[in-house]
């Protein structure tokens, strides 16, 4: 079966993005998707994005890892679907599509993509740094010189630790700067670090404001892909109106045999 697919990425994360409103992608053959995102024998992405059919949203979005199963939310790959929804005429440049957490909206404004994300009402300290959900799960290093740290050794070291059992965690280590934070991220279900991780951003955001580094609520963030930013309000203990606002690109079109 010939498959048209699209490239997209969000400051250096990665994705294929078909359109499955049809329902046509099988979606139980995890071998098949770990295959679309092998680097040297596939097309190549941190992760594979199907757009499906929503009859009370613009359309759903199911994130699959790189690993071949489904994973938890998507802050990148979100923003990315809604480009892509746009490109391909499925939303207007203000939509609302569902994922794995429940409903987001995002529009585009000047080239850029914001999205919301969930509110965050319970977070905790593990071991003296924060550990919260934005979607998917985040453990937050503060640090020095994060870029002399070997994301790939500690993070999966700390990634299946038994403090995050049983589905263990993405680990975000971040340095804070005058005006912004640098964040870098191992990904669970790539198992590695990625260029960019949104819903990771937004956790290190957040944690950058209770930890007391920041007392304002619009947070610049750059990672090793490019640049995001993330506001919202923190009252007690719950934290809304959170966006994630960032590029969400179009790479290429390519059609494949599946």
């Amino acid at each position: 079966m010939i498959t048209v697919f699209n490239k997209y990425q969000g400051t250096g994360n990665d994705f294929i993005v078909i359109d499955n409103r049809k329902g046509s992608f099988n979606t139980d053959d995890h071998q098949l998707i770990r295959n679309l995102c092998d680097r040297r024998f596939g097309i190549g992405a941190d992760g594979l994005i199907l757009i499906c059919t929503c009859h009370d949203c613009d359309f759903e979005m199911r994130y699959f890892n790189s690993d071949g199963h489904e994973g938890s939310m998507c802050g990148n790959g979100g923003r990315c679907s809604a480009a892509f929804a746009i490109k391909e005429g499925i939303a207007d440049k203000k939509m609302i599509f569902k994922a794995a957490d429940g409903a987001h909206h995002a529009e585009l404004n000047n080239n850029l993509i914001s999205m919301s994300m969930n509110d965050i009402t319970e977070y905790k300290l593990i071991k003296g740094n924060y550990f919260l959900n934005t979607g998917s799960p985040h453990y937050i290093i503060f640090s020095k010189n994060i870029e002399d740290i070997d994301v790939h050794k500690t993070g999966k070291e700390i990634r299946m630790s038994p403090d995050f059992s049983p589905g263990g965690t993405n680990v975000d280590f971040v340095e804070i700067f005058k005006n912004q934070i640098f964040v870098r991220t191992f990904e669970r279900g790539v198992e590695e670090e990625t260029l960019s991780c949104g819903t990771g951003v937004t956790a290190a955001a957040i944690a950058s404001v209770l930890s007391g580094h920041f007392d304002i609520n619009n947070i610049n963030v750059r990672t090793k892909g490019g640049d995001l930013s993330v506001s919202f309000k923190i009252k007690d203990d719950l934290v809304t109106d959170i966006w994630l606002t960032g590029p969400a690109t179009f790479v290429f079109e390519g059609m494949i045999n599946i």
